[in-house]
């Protein structure tokens, strides 16, 4: 089994097709979100069958939340953006994931939602690996 990987977890295809694995951490993997108009991220826990917060455990959830702080402290100082936008919808994708997006004014669609606007833009390769170096060191 890989390290961090959680007996009978799988990761939804779609998570999988839209963003890159950054690393481990305690309870979630880390993904960049492939989409270089904005620094965004993805935290993902690695607990099967697992939709809301309110689902995990309550040692889970005092994990997500500290993952998810620590990356978007790393986030903003990577990417110096005026705001932090932190969310778990999963209308679509219903595996409870976090976002942790970058956001600044002029920024594309600023000041209104990440989702759904405008065409994804795809990193170039090594934009990704940079910027994926960059969150690491910063953590």
């Amino acid at each position: 089994m890989l390290p961090g990987l959680k007996a009978g977890f799988t990761l939804d295809a779609r998570l999988e097709a839209d963003s890159e694995q950054l690393m481990w951490l305690g309870l979630c993997e880390l993904r960049v979100m492939n989409d270089r108009r904005w620094p965004w991220l993805l935290l993902v826990p690695q607990r099967p069958g697992v939709e809301e917060i309110h689902d995990l455990t309550p040692l889970d959830q005092a994990m997500l939340t500290f993952e998810t702080n620590m990356v978007a402290q790393a986030l903003k100082r990577v990417s110096g953006c005026t705001k932090i936008n932190s969310g778990a919808l999963g209308n679509v994708v219903r595996q409870l994931h976090v976002h942790v997006v970058a956001r600044s004014e002029g920024d594309p669609g600023w000041p209104g939602p990440v989702w759904g606007h405008g065409m994804r833009e795809p990193y170039q390769r090594s934009d990704l690996r940079r910027f994926a170096q960059q969150i690491k060191a910063a953590l």
